[in-house]
């Protein structure tokens, strides 16, 4: 990747994330929407008991506006909450700044990059809806490997599945996929509009760079990262996700017929 769509990438999520950072979580029902938040909350409370010698520190990579460093701190982590947006980490400073006082929390605005980490420093790590924001998701997803401890778990999560871009086996599966894709960002606007919040319309070409049908993220590139490695075990879970504040009709039929449309990795180094 040249050094010049390196600097798009980055500059195209600075400014996306400048506008949504204020209404992010209002924004994004697909990661809000209470089953979400539960099988996160579930994932999280498995990940802790694989961690040997769980010191408690965790990276929370591409933190936003908070969604698992909140949940890292209840479950009792000191947390490196880093993210390369400004306003996104004033958020974060804000909303926890007791646990800034009291050193349980440091935010850091950066991009991955520009991050130096200790060897092992790290009992978790987790990327959340972050890889295909990423300029090199490999070689990021490298440079954190070496500063997760042996024991440690790595956690991505909320990326597209293999299948996300791949035509279904018939055609009424593909058009029931169609119909549910282009169905939510539909009842997604008529629910903003009925509310009074303002959306603003944003370019997302290279803010969201690896979640296009061109270059869709390789989850075979993932694995191989993980395998050599030497990671003790990895395994990708596909998932169907809800996207919506209101029910769309469609899921359920979607979800009976269709392919998961997501995929998360748990990955025990």
């Amino acid at each position: 990747m040249s050094k010049n769509l390196r600097k798009q990438i980055h500059e195209a999520n600075v400014a996306v994330h400048r506008f949504e950072a204020k209404y992010y979580e209002l924004l994004h029902p697909e990661v809000y929407n209470p089953q979400e938040q539960r099988r996160i909350v579930s994932t999280l409370n498995e990940i802790d008991n694989f961690i040997s010698n769980n010191r408690r520190r965790a990276l929370d990579f591409g933190a936003g506006t908070g969604n698992l460093t909140d949940k890292l701190l209840s479950m009792g982590y000191d947390v490196t909450a880093v993210d390369i947006s400004p306003e996104m980490c004033t958020i974060l400073r804000k909303r926890y700044r007791a646990c800034l006082e009291n050193q349980k929390l440091v935010v850091i605005n950066s991009s991955l990059e520009d991050m130096t980490f200790e060897k092992d420093e790290f009992d978790l790590i987790v990327c959340y809806s972050v890889l295909h924001h990423l300029p090199d998701y490999e070689e990021s997803l490298q440079k954190l490997s070496v500063s997760l401890k042996r024991g440690g778990v790595m956690y991505i999560d909320h990326e597209a599945s293999p299948f996300y871009w791949q035509n279904e086996d018939s055609l009424l599966r593909n058009l029931l996929k169609f119909v549910y894709f282009h169905s939510n960002p539909i009842i997604n606007a008529i629910h903003f509009a009925l509310i009074g919040l303002p959306v603003p319309s944003l370019d997302y070409t290279f803010s969201d760079y690896w979640h296009k049908k061109a270059h869709p993220l390789n989850h075979g590139a993932i694995s191989r990262i993980f395998q050599t490695s030497n990671f003790e075990f990895f395994k990708r879970t596909d998932f169907y996700l809800k996207a919506t504040w209101v029910p769309n009709p469609v899921f359920q039929f979607y979800k009976r017929l269709c392919k998961p449309e997501m995929s998360s990795w748990i990955a025990k180094k």
